[in-house]
C-alpha cells in the first residue's frame, strides 16, 4: 500500500500529503512530520509537511548531527534518547532536567503514578537514507491513546523509510528539474524578447546557408513573413546583387567562419521594391559545446541615416555656393547694367539700316541672357531666407503654373495628364517659391522629351499627415551616375547656352525650406519621376520660414 501511495505522484507536495496521511491512519498517531534538507537553515532541515504539530515547532541547530549519530546506533531514534527540551521550559521541569536543551515546541505535561511527566510532540525520528544520504526524516508522536508504538509499527517504519527516501529524492529531483525547466523557459523568453526588441534585423543560418531563425525587425525590413523565410537559402531571400556581395564577404569558407565579417552600405530591395542601405555583420554561431552550427547575420538599416547625411552635405554645399553666388552676382551685375544701358543708348542713336544696329541687338540679347544668369544666382543665394507662409491648394497652384507654361508646352508638343487627388491637398508655404519649383520640374521634363511626349502631374496623401506631388515624364531618362549629381549647383546635362544648372539646386533649397523632401527615380530610355513630400496643413494659420 505504501508503495502505491508513494508511486502515485512525483510532485513533492501531493507526495508528502499522501505520505503523512497514510502514516497517521496506519500507525494510529495524531502527530506526523516530514523533515527535508534545507542548507539555508542553521539546523539544515525544515518541516515540509506535518499533521497535528504546533506552528512554533523548531529544531535545534545540531538536529542533523544528532539524528545521524543516534540512528547509526539504533536506526529509529526516540525523543527520550535526545536532549531536546529547551531552556525556556527550565522553570517548569524537574531540577535533574534543567540543563536539557532542544526542540522548541509544545511540551505535554501529565501525571503518572504521582509523578510529573514531560513529553515532546514527536517521540520517534526515522531517518530516510538513499545512496548514503539522509534525504528526509520522519517524525511521529505517540499513538492516539498515548502509548508507545509497537515493535511491528517500528518495523513498518523502518521498512517504509527506504521507500520514502527514494520517493522523496525522486520528487526533489523532479522538482529541481521543473525549476530548471521553468528557469530555462524564462531565459528563453528573455532572450526571445531581446532578439525581437533590438532595432536590427537578425538571421540565423545553418552550415548550409539555410535560414533557421529571424526576428520581427528583419520581417519588417524586407517586408517578408517568417513563414516565407525559415528553411530558405539566404540567396533565395535577397536580390541577386546583395547575395553576390554577401558571398564575396564570406569568401571560400562560406558559413564556416572563424571570425566576424563586416560590410557597410550594401544595397538591396525589399518586397515592395524599396531600396535599402544596410550595414552587414556575419558572425560564427556556436553551440554550448563550442561547436560551430552556422552563422548569424546582423542587418542594420542605415537608409534614413544615409539620406540624412546626404541632405546635410547637400545643405552645406548649397550654403557655401550660395554665399559665393551672391558675391559673384553682385560684382557682375553692376558692369552688366552699364553694358546693357549703353547698348540701348547706341541702338537708339543708330538707324536700323545701319549694319552696326544688328550687331548691337546681338550684344543686347547676350546682355539679357547674362542678366538672367545673374538673376538665377541671386535667387539661388536667397533660398532659405524668411518668407511668409500661407495655406496653399497644390492642385490650384499646379494649374496656375500650367497656365503660365501652356504656350511653351504646346509649342514643344507636350501633353499634360492630371492625376489630382479628389480632396485638394493643402500645405503651408510660399506660393511664389513653390511655383518656381514646379516650373523648374515641368521645364526640365519638357526638355527631356525631344519631339514631344507626356507629363503626368499627380497629387495624393500619404501617412495621413503628408502630401505627395509627382512629376513624371516619358523622356530619355537620367544616367545613374548623373542622378546623384542633379541637385549640385551648376550641374547640367543640357548643351552650352541651354541651362545654368541652378534650377534643381534652387528647387532643392525651396523644398527643404518647406520641411519637405524631393527625390528622383529614373530609367534610361523610359523617363523620370520627381517625387515631392510636404507636411499637410492641419488648420489655417500664418507661418514664417526659418532661414
Amino acid at each position: 500500500d505504501f508503495g502505491r501511495t508513494l508511486s502515485a505522484t512525483t510532485a513533492l507536495e501531493p507526495l508528502l500529503n499522501a505520505l503523512t496521511e497514510r502514516l497517521r491512519q496506519v500507525l494510529d498517531v495524531e502527530k506526523v512530520a516530514v523533515f527535508i534538507e534545507d542548507e539555508n537553515l542553521p539546523e539544515h532541515y525544515k518541516i515540509a509537511k506535518s499533521i497535528g504539530i504546533s506552528e512554533n515547532y523548531k529544531m535545534p541547530n545540531d538536529f542533523r548531527q544528532m539524528i545521524r549519530q543516534k540512528s547509526a546506533e539504533k536506526g529509529i531514534v526516540r525523543a527520550d534518547e535526545l536532549e531536546l527540551l529547551e531552556e525556556e521550559f527550565i522553570d517548569e521541569i524537574p531540577h535533574e532536567k534543567s540543563e536539557a536543551k532542544g526542540i522548541r515546541g509544545k511540551i505535554e505535561k501529565f501525571s503518572r503514578n504521582g509523578k510529573n511527566i514531560y513529553r515532546q510532540e514527536l517521540h520517534y525520528f526515522v531517518p530516510c537514507v538513499a545512496r548514503g544520504k539522509m534525504v528526509a526524516v520522519l517524525g511521529l508522536g505517540r499513538a492516539s491513546d498515548g502509548s508507545l508504538l509497537s515493535s511491528e509499527d517500528l518495523e513498518i517504519l523502518q521498512t517504509v523509510s527506504g521507500f520514502v527516501a527514494v520517493a522523496v529524492e525522486n520528487s526533489l529531483l523532479y522538482q529541481e528539474q521543473e525549476k530548471r525547466a521553468e528557469e530555462l523557459e524564462l531565459l528563453k523568453e528573455f532572450n526571445e524578447s531581446i532578439v525581437e526588441s533590438v532595432n536590427v534585423g537578425l538571421i540565423a543560418v545553418d552550415e548550409g546557408g539555410r535560414i533557421t531563425r529571424c526576428n520581427s525587425t528583419f520581417e519588417a525590413m524586407l517586408d517578408i513573413s517568417r513563414e516565407q523565410t525559415i528553411g530558405k537559402l539566404v540567396e533565395e531571400i535577397f536580390d541577386e546583387g546583395f547575395a553576390l556581395n554577401l558571398e564575396n564577404i564570406l569568401g571560400k569558407s562560406r558559413w564556416h567562419l572563424t571570425e566576424i565579417r563586416n560590410a557597410y552600405k550594401m544595397l538591396t530591395t525589399n518586397r515592395q521594391g524599396k531600396t535599402l542601405v544596410l550595414n552587414v555583420a556575419v558572425a560564427p554561431l556556436r553551440s554550448i559545446s563550442n561547436n560551430q552550427t552556422g552563422a548569424i547575420i546582423v542587418l542594420e538599416n542605415v537608409t534614413s541615416r544615409i539620406k540624412l547625411e546626404e541632405t546635410l552635405q547637400q545643405s552645406e554645399k548649397l550654403s557655401s555656393i550660395g554665399l559665393l553666388a551672391a558675391g559673384v552676382a553682385h560684382e557682375v551685375n553692376t558692369p552688366l547694367t552699364g553694358v546693357s544701358s549703353y547698348t540701348q543708348m547706341l541702338l537708339g542713336m543708330i538707324p536700323e539700316t545701319d549694319p552696326k544696329h544688328a550687331l548691337l541687338q546681338k550684344v543686347q540679347k547676350q546682355t539679357d541672357r547674362a542678366s538672367n544668369i545673374v538673376g538665377n544666382l541671386l535667387n539661388f543665394s536667397r533660398t532659405g531666407n524668411a518668407a511668409e507662409f500661407t495655406e496653399i491648394d497644390l492642385n490650384k497652384l499646379l494649374d496656375d503654373t500650367l497656365q503660365l507654361l501652356e504656350p511653351q508646352l504646346r509649342k514643344s508638343q507636350v501633353e499634360i495628364v492630371k492625376n489630382y487627388a479628389e480632396l485638394p491637398p493643402k500645405i503651408f508655404g510660399n506660393a511664389g517659391k513653390l511655383q518656381q519649383v514646379f516650373t523648374n520640374l515641368i521645364i526640365n521634363a519638357r526638355d527631356a522629351m525631344f519631339g514631344g511626349g507626356e507629363i503626368t502631374l499627380t497629387t495624393d496623401f500619404e501617412n495621413e499627415d503628408e502630401v505627395v506631388i509627382e512629376v513624371t515624364d516619358t523622356g530619355s531618362g537620367i544616367e545613374p551616375e548623373n542622378l546623384i549629381k542633379i541637385y549640385d549647383p551648376f550641374f547640367t546635362t543640357k548643351g552650352v547656352g541651354s541651362g545654368t544648372g541652378l534650377g534643381l539646386a534652387v528647387s532643392y533649397g525651396i523644398v527643404q525650406e518647406h520641411a519637405g523632401t524631393i527625390t528622383a527615380t529614373s530609367e534610361v530610355g523610359f523617363g523620370t519621376t520627381f517625387r515631392l513630400v510636404f507636411p499637410m496643413a492641419q488648420k489655417p494659420q500664418l507661418q514664417r520660414a526659418v532661414s
